[in-house]
C-alpha cells in the first residue's frame, strides 16, 4: 500500500513537472528575478570628484539609441553607403568572369575625348595601360574596363576636379552598371572632414584608391594604392638609396620626422603632439604652422620656435642619415613621405590608425614597417629602441626590395594593380604571398609558366634545391646540310658527348627544307629538327614543349667548343642558375656627350653581355621573353636580325640585378669565336655594330633605365694556366695546344 502511494505521489511530482515547462512559466519567473536584480543595481555610482571628470557622453545617451542616432556614427554611415552603394560586392558577385574566358585578361581604355585637360599622374597611368602587355583596342576582347575620365582628384575645390562624373557614365554604352571596370583615385573628399566622398556613384566598379580606411576598403575586391607625387617617374628602376650594408648598420639619427603641422582639422591632433618626442639628439621632430594662406590666423604659442627649428634640418639630410621615419597621417591616412621613407631605406614607422596599406592582399607590410598607433605616441622612441639590429637590416633590406620591384615608377604601380586582378580572375594560377615578398618580385613571376617555386631559377637557394644535371643543346641552322664536315657536324659530336646532354634541338631556319633524320650524324642523345615558319630571329627563344631540362645551352651552328668546354661551362652554371653563363663577352658605356649608349665589341676588362650564340640559361627566361616583354619591343629584334642577344641579356638582368657569367675557354679558339659572334648576326647594314647600339638604346627606354651591370669576373678551371703538370688538371684540353 504504501509503494502505492509513493508511486501515485511521484507520478503527479512529474506530470506538474511537465506542465510547467510546456508552458512557459519558468521563462517568466527567469525575467522576473532579472529584472529585480537589474533595478536593484540600475544606478549609477556617484564619484566624489565627479566634477573634475569630463562628459563624453550624457546618461540619457547611454540608455537609448537616440544619441547615437542623431550622432556622428549616422553621419559617418550615411554617408558611405552614399558613397559606396554596392559596399558588399565582390569578384564573385559584381564580375563577370565570362569575358576573361575567350581572349584572356585585356584590358580596355575608354578612348580619350578631344580637348578634355587631364591631369599630369591620369596621364601616366593611361600611358601606362596602354604600354602594358594586356592592353586591347578593341572593347569585345576585354575582360577590364578603364574609364577616360580624370578620377585622381575628387575634391570639389581642387582645379582639376571634373564636374558632372555621373551624367558622364551613365552615356557609356559599356558601363554596365561598373562591373568590370576599374576606377583610379588619389584624392577624395574636402575641407573639413576629408571623408571618401567621389562625388559620383562608382556602382560595381573596383576601385584603386590612395588613403583607403580598412573599414570602407572591401578585401579582395578593391585595391589601396600608395599616394604618389604628379613628378613620380612614368618608367624607370630609380634606385633605393641603401649603396652599402653596415653590420650592424649605423645612423646619425634613430628617429626623424619634418613635415607640416595643421593647427585645426582632421588630422591636427597627431602632429601637434609631435613635439613631444623630440630630443633633439638622436630623435628628431619637426613641424612648421607656415603654411596655407591663413595659417597667422591660427598659430599658436609654440608656432614661432616651431618654424625657427625646422629650418636647421634639412629633409633629405634627415632622410639619409635616419635608421627610422615617422609617418604620421596629414589630412587624409595616406602621404606621400610613404614611398619617400621607402627609397631612402628609412623605416617607415606609421601613425595612420585604419590605413590599408599599399597592395597590402599581396605584400608583407610586418617585414617592412613599424606600425604604431596614434594614441600611444610617447611609446614610440622607446619601441623603436627595442628593435635589435638583424631586424633593423632586414627591415632595410625589405624597403629596398619592395621600392624597387612595385614602387619606383607610375608603371610599376599601374602593372601591380593589373597583375593582382589577374591573378583574382585565374585563381588556379595565381601567385603564392611568397613569390610576392621575396625577389626578384611577382612581377616577373610568371603562374602561366608554373606555381611551384622551385620551378624558377632564382628561388633555387632559398628552397634549399638545385637545378638537375643534365641540359638541353638548341642549336639554330640557317645553311643547308651538304657536307658531313660542316661546323655543325663537329658541333653535334662535342655537345652529344658531354655527360651532361640530354637532348639536342635543331632549329631549322634555312629556307630549304630540313633534311631527314638519316641523314643527320649518329649521336648519344634524342635528336629533334624544329622547322620553322617565319624568319623572326626571336624564336630561338621560344619556350618550346621539346626543351625538357632547366638548362639550355643556345648554341649557333658555327660556333666550335670542345666538350670539356661545354662541361665546365654548365657545372659553372649550376652554381648560377639565375644567370647567363657563356664565352663570349660584349660591353656598353655611357657616351655623355652624344647623351647615348654606346655598344662595344672591344676585348676589355670588363663586360656585361653574354652572347647567346654560345650561352647557358635557365628555360624560364625563354616563357618571359615570349609573354613578358610587348611584341613591339621583340619585332624590333626579328626585323634588325642581330638584337634578340642583347634583349635576352637586358630582360635577365632586369630581374636578377646582377650581371652576367664569363667563363675560360681554349686560347686558340679565343679569336675564333670572337669572329663567329659577329659573323652570326651579320646585316644587310654597312655597320652591324651601329645597328645593335641603336637596339641597346631602344631597350633601355623601354624599359626606363640600363638594366645592364658590368662585371669583372672570369671563372676559370682550378689550376687553370697554372704552372704544373696538365695531367693534374681536370679540364686539362682547355690548356693543350
Amino acid at each position: 500500500m504504501q509503494a502505492r502511494k509513493k508511486f501515485i505521489l511521484l507520478a503527479f511530482c512529474a506530470l506538474w513537472l511537465l506542465f510547467f515547462y510546456l508552458s512557459g512559466a519558468h521563462e517568466r519567473l527567469i525575467q522576473l528575478f532579472a529584472r529585480r536584480k537589474n533595478e536593484a543595481i540600475k544606478s549609477w555610482p556617484v564619484w566624489a570628484d565627479r566634477h573634475l571628470l569630463k562628459n563624453f557622453a550624457y546618461l540619457d545617451e547611454l540608455y537609448s539609441d537616440e544619441g547615437l542616432q542623431e550622432g556622428a556614427l549616422k553621419s559617418k554611415r550615411e554617408t558611405w553607403s552614399s558613397i559606396y552603394k554596392n559596399s558588399r560586392c565582390r569578384m564573385e558577385t559584381c564580375f563577370d568572369f565570362s569575358k576573361c574566358e575567350k581572349h584572356g585578361f585585356k584590358v580596355y581604355i575608354y578612348p580619350a575625348e578631344r580637348g578634355e585637360q587631364v591631369s599630369e599622374s591620369h596621364q601616366k597611368i593611361r600611358n601606362s595601360l596602354e604600354a602594358s602587355r594586356y592592353y586591347t583596342a578593341n572593347s569585345q576582347d576585354a575582360c577590364l574596363f578603364v574609364l577616360n575620365i580624370d578620377t585622381l582628384d575628387r575634391d570639389p575645390l581642387s582645379g582639376q576636379y571634373v564636374h558632372n562624373v555621373n551624367e558622364k557614365i551613365k552615356s557609356f554604352r559599356l558601363w554596365n552598371d561598373g562591373r568590370n571596370h576599374l576606377i583610379f583615385n588619389l584624392y577624395s573628399g574636402t575641407w573639413p572632414n576629408y571623408s571618401e566622398e567621389l562625388g559620383f556613384d562608382i556602382g560595381q566598379a573596383m576601385l584603386a584608391k590612395a588613403s583607403f580606411y580598412m573599414e570602407n576598403f572591401r578585401p579582395g575586391f578593391d585595391i589601396s594604392l600608395p599616394l604618389f607625387s604628379r613628378d613620380h617617374p612614368q618608367k624607370g628602376d630609380e634606385k633605393g638609396w641603401l649603396t652599402h650594408i653596415e653590420v650592424p648598420p649605423k645612423s646619425k639619427y634613430l628617429l626623424v620626422f619634418k613635415g607640416k603641422r595643421y593647427l585645426t582639422g582632421i588630422g591636427s591632433d597627431t602632429r601637434n603632439a609631435l613635439h613631444h618626442i623630440h630630443n633633439g639628439k638622436d630623435i628628431i621632430s619637426l613641424t612648421t604652422c607656415k603654411h596655407g594662406k591663413d595659417w597667422q590666423k591660427h598659430k599658436d604659442t609654440r608656432c614661432d620656435i616651431d618654424n625657427t627649428e625646422y629650418e636647421k634640418f634639412g629633409y633629405q639630410e634627415l632622410l639619409r642619415n635616419s635608421t627610422y621615419c615617422l609617418v604620421p597621417r596629414g589630412r587624409r591616412l595616406g602621404s606621400f613621405r610613404f614611398l619617400e621613407a621607402l627609397q631612402a631605406a628609412c623605416i617607415p614607422v606609421l601613425l595612420s590608425n585604419g590605413w590599408e596599406l599599399p597592395f597590402s592582399e599581396v605584400i608583407d607590410w610586418s617585414k617592412a614597417v613599424i606600425v604604431g598607433d596614434e594614441r600611444l605616441l610617447l611609446q614610440i622612441p622607446s619601441t623603436v629602441r627595442s628593435i635589435d639590429q638583424d631586424r633593423i637590416l632586414a627591415y632595410q633590406q625589405q624597403t629596398q626590395f619592395l621600392w624597387e620591384a612595385y614602387f619606383s615608377s607610375v608603371d610599376k604601380i599601374v602593372q601591380t594593380t593589373l597583375e593582382i586582378i589577374k591573378d583574382r580572375v585565374f585563381r588556379h594560377v595565381a601567385r603564392s604571398q611568397l613569390m610576392w615578398n621575396r625577389l626578384p618580385g611577382g612581377l616577373f613571376v610568371s603562374p602561366q609558366y608554373s606555381t611551384y617555386m622551385g620551378d624558377f631559377p632564382f628561388y633555387y637557394l632559398t628552397q634549399g634545391l638545385s637545378p638537375s644535371e643534365q641540359f638541353t643543346a638548341v642549336i639554330r641552322a640557317i645553311s643547308p646540310l651538304v657536307s658531313l664536315s660542316q661546323p655543325i657536324m663537329k658541333l653535334l659530336q662535342s655537345v652529344s658527348r658531354s655527360r651532361f646532354c640530354a637532348q639536342i634541338i635543331i632549329l631549322w631556319e634555312c629556307e630549304k627544307p630540313p633534311p631527314l633524320l638519316s641523314k643527320w650524324p649518329v649521336v648519344g642523345v634524342p635528336l629533334t629538327v624544329i622547322p620553322r615558319k617565319r624568319k623572326v630571329r626571336s624564336s630561338r627563344f621560344f619556350p618550346y614543349d621539346a626543351i625538357s631540362t632547366e638548362a639550355v645551352l643556345s648554341l649557333d651552328e658555327d660556333i666550335v667548343l670542345l666538350t670539356s668546354e661545354v662541361d665546365f661551362a654548365f657545372t659553372v652554371w649550376r652554381s648560377f642558375p639565375d644567370r647567363i653563363t657563356g664565352y663570349l663577352s660584349r660591353s656598353h658605356f655611357w657616351d655623355s656627350t652624344k647623351g647615348h649608349w654606346v655598344y662595344t665589341s672591344k676585348l676589355t676588362n670588363e663586360y656585361s653581355m653574354i652572347l647567346t650564340a654560345a650561352a647557358f640559361y635557365h628555360r624560364y627566361y625563354n616563357h618571359l621573353f615570349t609573354y613578358f616583354l610587348p611584341d613591339s619591343l621583340k619585332n624590333q629584334t626579328g626585323s634588325a636580325y642581330s638584337c634578340e642577344d642583347i634583349l635576352m641579356n637586358v630582360l635577365v638582368s632586369s630581374v636578377t640585378k646582377v650581371p652576367p657569367i664569363k667563363v675560360a675557354q681554349k686560347k686558340q679558339y679565343k679569336e675564333t669565336l670572337q669572329e663567329q659572334g659577329m659573323k652570326s648576326t651579320q646585316l644587310p647594314y654597312t655597320d652591324p655594330i651601329i645597328h645593335r647600339q641603336e637596339c641597346l638604346n631602344q631597350f633601355s627606354s623601354w624599359f626606363g633605365y640600363m638594366p645592364l651591370i658590368h662585371s669583372q669576373v672570369r671563372i676559370d678551371p682550378v689550376l687553370f694556366k697554372d704552372q704544373v703538370s696538365v695531367f693534374r688538371k681536370k679540364y686539362r684540353d682547355l690548356e693543350k695546344s
